[in-house]
């Protein structure tokens, strides 16, 4: 039996969101090489079997693994039943590439989209697109997607400050976005008052905690690099006393996510989002945690 609640595959995002139960999700990534495709398939498809709510897959820079992103979400969504939503990022790419890449998402049956802009390239060039609003608005045209975007609790690393952040997460909320989904965070206070400093600003489209299960120490610093995410003490303390041994980093880095998470349902966030890192035991382990509490 399924720790999670499969839904129908043919379920928008929001549909899901709407149904007034508690969710919890995956979010996977797809191999980089044929050479390891079979094995990422494999981890994926393990986590697929819990019957996550939804399982979102990542689009890599330059949508240099973009058929695998597409091969990895079908799969999933055909095989298990599971909905997906497939990412999509357009900052070093053509027009004409990122609508063929819509076609054959409409085309594989996806109607979920996480749309982004992607990660800046080393020399700084810039294609077609220059913001991720470009990519909704351009979905938004299609009229037959669930529309997903990112945000940053943290307040996004380019941005000057928060309020500017927020007034471009509004704009990019108005021309079409059904949901959004945070960076990762290790403090959720800082999600608390996001949360509310948005909801002042008119944003009222759902709100999905990510949440990246830290098991092992050089993930750590990794985390840091990739979204400058706070550590409080408490954290800080664990990895001091954990980092060194593996097993024991693990279980207490499945500890801590499982405590933020059950901190955010119990304090009215009905949907989290993991970052499984293609890790079926984290996956699986996050939801025996909270086997008597999903679906209550």
């Amino acid at each position: 039996m399924p720790l999670g609640v499969r839904m129908e595959n043919t379920m928008k995002i929001t549909e899901t969101l709407n149904k007034g139960k508690l969710t919890l999700s995956f979010e996977v990534f797809p191999p980089k090489n044929d050479t390891v495709f079979e094995s990422v398939k494999a981890a994926t498809e393990k986590i697929a079997e819990m019957g996550p709510s939804y399982v979102s897959v990542t689009y890599g820079a330059g949508g240099g693994t973009s058929d695998y992103t597409l091969s990895i979400a079908k799969n999933i969504k055909e095989r298990f039943g599971v909905p997906t939503v497939a990412h999509l990022t357009c900052v070093s790419s053509t027009k004409e590439k990122v609508r063929c890449m819509m076609d054959n998402i409409r085309d594989a049956g996806i109607e979920n989209v996480l749309a982004l802009r992607g990660d800046l390239s080393r020399d700084g060039t810039i294609g077609e697109y220059k913001y991720a609003i470009e990519l909704v608005r351009e979905l938004k045209e299609r009229g037959t997607f669930c529309i997903g975007a990112a945000c940053y609790p943290e307040t996004h690393p380019e941005s000057l400050n928060s309020e500017t952040d927020i007034n471009y997460l509004k704009e990019k909320v108005d021309a079409g976005v059904d949901f959004l989904t945070t960076q990762m965070f290790f403090d959720n206070p800082l999600f608390y008052s996001f949360m509310y400093r948005i909801r002042e600003k008119g944003i009222t489209v759902p709100v999905i905690p990510g949440i990246m299960p830290i098991t092992n120490a050089k993930q750590i610093e990794r985390a840091r690099l990739l979204s400058g995410s706070f550590m409080p003490a408490r954290f800080i303390k664990i990895a001091n006393r954990f980092g060194s041994d593996p097993e024991a980093m693990r279980q207490a880095g499945i500890a801590y996510a499982t405590d933020q998470i059950i901190d955010l349902f119990a304090n009215g966030i009905p949907h989290v989002h993991v970052y499984s890192m293609n890790n079926p035991v984290v996956a699986e382990k996050i939801l025996n945690n909270l086997s008597d509490i999903i679906g209550k």
